[in-house]
């Protein structure tokens, strides 16, 4: 048995967690900075990279003292290495770095996107690959096939914004506050989702992408009509976004006939909504449906300890002057799509 130390510091969440590879998390804990950020209506940069640097130290002393063990006890220390804010990603990279050395135990770079990616097994042991993922997160909303520790291959990818961004920037302008998504998702459960004619960007079409854009933008001009209550909106652009994804989710669920299950992880696959219409999508092409606990689906340090333990599992480490990297991408031999540039 082996037990991994995982660091996450890449938006706007610290946190660290002990999990070992019987897939028992013995301590993990997260600090959020909502508070920080609430009064400019999103994330701000380096006022998340300056509070990663006054949290994340006493996050891990107060892992390790509720697990009951020391630096000497474990088997390797696992850091997000990227993609995100490169400020933050630094933060937590340079202290894994130095709990490593100071241990003198091998440092795991990990992939954020591999966290969500690799956490439903976390969760559940059964899980066997190849598993199709929606993955689906403020930052990066794609489609695809998990071959394998560290083997994806990319189905689809959005072509302008992530859902979770466009939860974000409705929250924003339906003057809900920060963090979006939870708040859209609230106030949508007193709307009516079909009460505001809202596009749904690429449905019905063969292209397999998603783009989120224009869906953003419409909300904008039937805000400013003043013709819609403000829970309609959000619940008619929460179900825009559920159509979207069930459609282009449908797509590639019918080019993967040999997947084992249907997989959703990321922060926005905490939305109930969403969860209930992938659920059905899922049965329709009689797969398994697994999607992680709602506090394994947003930033957290057991998901990046999870894919540590992976990854460390199959013989993979990284050497101390591995590179903080604000753009990583699970497939990069995936093709560039129209409009999609390095968030591809």
């Amino acid at each position: 048995m082996t037990l991994i130390l995982g660091l996450e510091s890449s938006c706007d969440e610290t946190a660290a967690a002990l999990v070992d590879s019987e897939r028992r998390v013995l301590a993990h804990r997260v600090a959020g900075q909502e508070a920080e950020h609430r009064p400019f209506g999103g994330v701000v940069p380096e006022i998340a990279a300056r509070a990663h640097v006054d949290r994340l130290a006493p996050i891990v002393e107060g892992v390790l003292a509720d697990a009951g063990v020391t630096l000497a006890d474990i088997d390797a220390v696992a850091a997000t290495a990227g993609p995100g804010l490169i400020g933050g990603v630094m933060v937590g990279l340079v202290t894994g770095k130095a709990l490593a050395h100071a241990a003198n135990r091998p440092l795991i770079a990990v992939n954020h996107l591999e966290g969500h990616a690799l956490s439903p097994r976390l969760a559940d042991e059964t899980l066997e690959f190849p598993y199709l993922l929606l993955l689906v997160s403020g930052g990066h909303c794609q489609l695809l096939l998990v071959r394998g520790v560290g083997d994806y291959r990319r189905l689809a990818t959005t072509i302008d914004d992530a859902a979770g961004e466009a939860f974000d920037k409705t929250a924003k302008l339906l003057g809900l506050g920060y963090p979006g998504g939870p708040a859209v998702e609230r106030v949508a459960r007193e709307g009516n989702p079909r009460a505001v004619p809202l596009p749904r960007p690429l449905i019905g079409s063969a292209e397999p992408h998603f783009s989120f854009a224009g869906l953003k933008s419409a909300v904008a001009r039937a805000a400013a009509s003043g013709e819609h209550s403000v829970p309609d909106l959000a619940a008619s652009f929460q179900q825009a976004v559920v159509d979207c994804l069930v459609d282009r989710s449908r797509i590639a669920l019918a080019a993967c006939p040999d997947a084992t299950a249907f997989v959703v992880a990321g922060g926005v696959a905490a939305n109930g909504t969403i969860r209930t219409a992938l659920t059905g999508l899922a049965a329709r092409f009689d797969k398994t449906f697994v999607a992680p606990p709602l506090w394994l689906c947003t930033d957290n340090g057991a998901m990046i300890a999870w894919a540590g333990a992976e990854r460390f599992a199959a013989g993979l480490t990284d050497p101390l002057d591995t590179a903080a990297r604000p753009r990583w991408p699970l497939d990069p031999e995936a093709e560039a799509v129209r409009g999609a540039g390095v968030k591809a």
